[in-house]
């Protein structure tokens, strides 16, 4: 077989992980394959050439995307005219669409197999770019199968190769060992408060979370909370957001907040990724967000869909209750927690779908999308 040699370009801690078990497994299928592009410490640690470090791609926001455009320009102009002039047997695009789509139109158009891996939100919102994906990627790899049924619905060529995260958490999830390892009473009743990992979300989310605690202490003053900071720049913040809840039982953790989930029988939480890692967890949740009054109202006219939460797109209907904007009041997320557990068989019943729906998820997504990519290379 020629020497194969593979393109990836990662722009986020999240793609190198992604980038980096793909790696593995493409390497057993490869054993001699060479990578370049941009990766991260993961993807170097397995022997990635990497022309710029990871982090240069990786913006946020809206402003600064726009004072490091020159510098995103150059780096994306380098290996445009890198890959042309050195064409991989493949090339592939790990989250980053912004960056990485553009790069995956200009490689296809010279004849360069190209994937895109991990889907934009395009069947949210801006659906139109479906038809620059299409003249841009040979593949798309999705992580969930909703996002799989829309490419479909526009003939791009598309695999659901499933959730590493659902790979990697146990189907079997034990709430006491848990509570021991963080020092948990056990029979306690157990909430956890996770108000977002971004300073934004946490001046908005924080405190509202913690007056909801209030709320619950009213009907339930045996009650406990915990709050897993996100990291140590959280944990400074909501350190002090807490001084105004001095006398109720919210305690906050440096992290550990598959743990602090993992202990916990009911979630109060910010609307992301977690509310993913909740549902793998199955534990039964409150879904709640907040955001600029003028970002929602776009927002709310440009999304497509009827949910914000994961659990709720992946069942298509309203399994978890979600509170937004207006709505997002500590009444109402108190109201919401304290429903389960005054249901407890209602709690359980979600518990098991969860259990369904982590099943369907769990896919062994590396080898899915390398065994993809593999028979695209030998196309």
């Amino acid at each position: 077989m020629d020497r194969i040699h593979i393109g990836i370009v990662v722009g986020e801690a999240s793609g190198d992980i992604l980038g980096a078990a793909l790696m593995t497994e493409l390497r057993k299928l490869y054993p001699n394959a060479e990578f370049s592009g941009i990766g991260g410490p993961r993807m170097l640690a397995l022997g990635f050439h990497s022309y710029f470090p990871q982090d240069r791609l990786a913006v946020m926001g809206l402003i600064e995307p726009l004072k490091r455009l020159p510098e995103l320009l150059r780096i994306r102009k380098f290996l445009r005219e890198h890959f042309i002039a050195n064409p991989p047997s493949v090339f592939i695009g790990i989250d980053s669409p912004d960056f990485t789509i553009s790069l995956e139109r200009s490689l296809k158009e010279h004849g360069i197999k190209t994937v895109h891996y991990v889907s934009p939100s395009v069947w949210a919102w801006r659906q139109k770019r479906v038809f620059k994906i299409a003249k841009s990627v040979d593949l798309m790899l999705t992580l969930l199968p909703f996002e799989a049924a829309f490419y479909e619905k526009y003939n791009v060529p598309v695999e659901f190769v499933g959730h590493h995260l659902a790979d990697e958490i146990p189907l079997e999830i034990d709430k006491f060992k848990a509570r021991r390892e963080l020092g948990i009473p056990e029979h306690a009743r157990v909430v956890a408060l996770l108000p977002g990992s971004r300073a934004s979300e946490v001046e908005r989310m924080g405190k509202l979370f913690m007056h909801a605690a209030v709320f619950c202490l009213e009907q339930d003053p045996e009650l406990l909370f915990y709050i897993p900071a996100a990291n140590s720049d959280r944990y400074r913040q909501l350190h002090h957001q807490l001084n105004d809840y001095v006398d109720f039982p919210i305690q906050l953790f440096n992290g550990n907040s598959h743990r602090v989930m993992a202990a916990a029988d009911v979630l109060l939480l910010a609307s992301g990724t977690v509310a993913l890692e909740a549902l793998l967890l199955k534990k039964p949740m409150v879904v709640a967000y907040k955001m600029a009054p003028l970002t929602f109202k776009i927002l709310s006219w440009l999304v497509k869909t009827p949910f914000v939460s994961l659990p709720n797109l992946l069942a298509n209907k309203l399994l978890v209750p979600e509170l937004l904007q207006d709505n997002a009041t500590p009444e109402k997320l108190s109201a919401a927690v304290m429903h389960y557990f005054e249901n407890p068989e209602e709690a359980s019943v979600l518990c098991d779908t969860f259990a369904e729906m982590h099943f369907n998820l769990r896919r062994d997504a590396s080898v899915r999308a390398a065994a993809a990519i593999a028979k695209l290379i030998g196309q």
